[in-house]
């Protein structure tokens, strides 16, 4: 042995590490096993990957470990793709890893996503299509096992908020062949249940492959179908199937959909209590202000002497006929003058006041034609001569026609009055 060809320890590292490099297989290869002694570390994922005869010290970067669609966990079986290289300080080789998923789960989730993809497009995960959960339910629905933990989490919770809270409860499988069918059954047994306002269904946890029967594409039409609101609780947070996506309301476990679908009688009975002191404050507010009112009334003259509107009245109605009075007696007065002046224009013109003054009307008879000259009373004519007072019944013993009446008269004399 030469001494002067010996080399150290790093430059031997690095030699593997160069042979890792140039070998194309393991620049990229997939890896099936166990994850082990799994460490995070600021986001960076450090564990082993081991089947029953060895393993292997594998590491994935922050980068690289943001974008798993899954959380990876101790015990779980993956399949690993990245490049197989030597760690030179401590001269051991480790599984660089870009990329992994679940063991046997691959092509699963591809044709998940293609689903998810189909039912999105028809509006299966529409937000404004979901409904609202009873705020009081009358019958709560449960579709799961019986013999699970689901149920009796769902039924302890329930009954601890509200002792009255009534369920109906159809036994379904929850995970293996057949399940998805036994739980569309049980959502349509429980659409056609009278009374029954919501149904919860899921289970108590457990891996993603039981978890997949929650992605089933009949089931997630069944939730959409149904004619009462559906709670999905799964119970696997981290992880969501169609049928939370489906479903009106999704609870992280069945423990938490029990609480949102049954009300708490505790917190009912405090806001009835705060509503019934709502109320009372408001009564005693309404009747304060009715009492102020009544009392603003009470002041007032008609309520404290009910006789004040009638005296009022009373000395309108005095003043209003004397108004009326002296308005009468105004136009009476007017209307006297009047019918005075009238009278005495209808006296000027009266033919007894022309006989008041000596004067005289003569008639010829028998027929009684008023007399205007002498030649329509010749001699020997019957007349009567209506007099101031009186008339007279004479016969003409001399008619001069041709005379008037004397020029010197300017105006009719007086009665005892001497013509000049």
């Amino acid at each position: 042995m030469d001494p002067r060809k010996a080399i150290t320890v790093s430059q031997l590292n690095a030699y593997v590490r160069d042979l890792f490099r140039r070998d194309d297989f393991l620049q990229q290869v997939a890896v099936r096993g166990e994850i082990g002694n799994l460490r995070n570390y600021q986001g960076h994922l450090y564990f082993t990957l081991k089947d029953e005869k060895a393993s292997v010290k594998a590491v994935m970067w922050r980068s690289d470990a943001m974008r798993l669609a899954f959380v990876p966990a101790e015990g779980a079986e993956v399949i690993a793709l990245g490049s197989v290289s030597v760690f030179e300080r401590d001269g051991v080789y480790q599984l660089y890893v870009t990329y992994m998923e679940p063991s046997g789960l691959g092509a699963m989730y591809a044709a998940l996503e293609k689903l998810k993809e189909k039912l999105e497009k028809e509006g299966l995960f529409r937000q404004e299509r979901k409904r609202s959960l009873p705020f009081f339910p009358r019958k709560i629905g449960v579709v799961t096992s019986i013999r699970g933990a689901a149920i009796k989490d769902i039924l302890t919770v329930g009954r601890r908020r509200y002792r009255g809270a009534s369920f109906v409860v159809v036994d379904a499988k929850v995970q293996g062949d057949g399940a998805a069918q036994t739980i569309i059954r049980g959502i349509r047994i429980l659409n056609e249940v009278p009374e029954v306002d919501v149904i919860i269904i899921g289970r108590g946890g457990g891996s993603q492959e039981d978890l997949f029967v929650f992605n089933d594409e009949e089931l997630a039409r069944a939730i959409y179908a149904s004619k009462v609101p559906v709670v999905s609780a799964v119970g696997h947070e981290r992880d969501v199937t169609i049928a939370d996506l489906v479903a009106d309301a999704r609870a992280a476990t069945p423990s938490q959909a029990a609480e949102m679908v049954v009300p708490n009688a505790q917190e009912l009975l405090a806001l009835v209590r705060s509503y019934k002191e709502d109320m009372r404050n408001e009564v005693y507010k309404m009747i304060g202000g009715y009492r102020q009112t009544l009392s603003l009334l009470r002041s007032r003259p008609a309520l404290e002497r009910p006789d004040w509107f009638l005296v009022s009245w009373r000395e309108s109605l005095t003043r209003l006929t004397g108004d009326l009075e002296s308005a009468m007696s105004a136009i009476m007065e007017k209307k006297s003058s009047a019918l005075g002046n009238l009278c005495a224009k209808l006296d000027a013109l009266s033919p007894l006041r022309v006989l008041s003054r000596g004067f005289s009307l003569v008639r010829r008879l028998p027929d009684g034609a008023i007399v205007r000259s002498a030649s329509q009373a010749p001699e020997g004519t019957a007349v009567q001569v209506s007099l101031m007072r009186g008339s007279l019944v004479c016969r003409v013993e001399e008619s001069r026609d041709g005379d008037a009446v004397a020029p010197c008269l300017d105006r009719i004399p007086e009665p005892g009055e001497t013509p000049e």
